[in-house]
């Protein structure tokens, strides 16, 4: 059965001291109220921090702008993805043309610090057995001769560690900075790209 993660995928000078204002002179003395705003004032600019490095959750949705067509995956039978590098370099048929290789994308995602599920398709594998560019896809098999999705619904990968090959056949998060930048490659094009910072198991529900 064919796994679609398609709909799960959101500096002054010290002041100098002076002597204190006698009672009624100048400005009157911060009461409790004030004091608590300023704590909690200092707290939050203590939190802020770490709020601002939480990774912003994408569902696969998220990367079609508002108003274009959603075009429906093209599923066909697939290779055993625990041969995907033999796959690769053995078969000789041409890759399925992509559905929309020039499908719009969501410019205000440039840059931004994301995390995004899917499943992995190889672009290279090491003589290790590990792929450190690949493609992430929202469905399984996607890309090894069955129509690759629109390009928007790809993102280019690169990883310094990378996946072993026979640990593809699950989805996985992928968190990193993401960039609005076309790529073209053997198997397909795709919308997006991303240096990958983190890469671990999505638990399936």
């Amino acid at each position: 059965m064919i796994r679609d993660l398609t709909a799960l995928f959101a500096g002054k000078p010290a002041p100098t001291r002076s002597a204190p204002n006698p009672v009624g002179a100048g400005s009157p003395a911060k009461g409790p109220g004030q004091a608590a705003q300023l704590l909690l004032v200092v707290l939050l600019s203590l939190a802020l921090p770490a709020w601002a490095s939480e990774p912003r959750e994408l569902d696969w949705p998220a990367l079609i702008p508002e108003g274009a067509p959603v075009i429906p995956p093209q599923l066909a039978p697939l290779h055993d993805m625990s041969q995907l590098s033999n796959a690769l370099s053995a078969e000789s048929a041409p890759p399925a043309r992509q559905q929309a290789p020039d499908a719009p994308v969501v410019k205000s995602l440039d840059g931004e610090q994301v995390k995004i599920p899917g499943y992995i398709v190889p672009l290279e594998v090491s003589e290790e057995g590990r792929t450190t560019e690949f493609l992430l896809v929202p469905y399984y098999g996607a890309c090894i001769h069955v129509p690759p999705p629109p390009s928007n619904q790809i993102v280019h990968i690169f990883s310094e560690m990378g996946v072993r090959v026979e640990d593809l056949y699950q989805p996985y998060w992928i968190e990193g900075n993401m960039q609005v930048r076309a790529s073209s490659s053997e198997l397909a094009d795709a919308g997006y790209q991303m240096e990958a910072e983190k890469i671990y198991a999505y638990v399936l529900k």
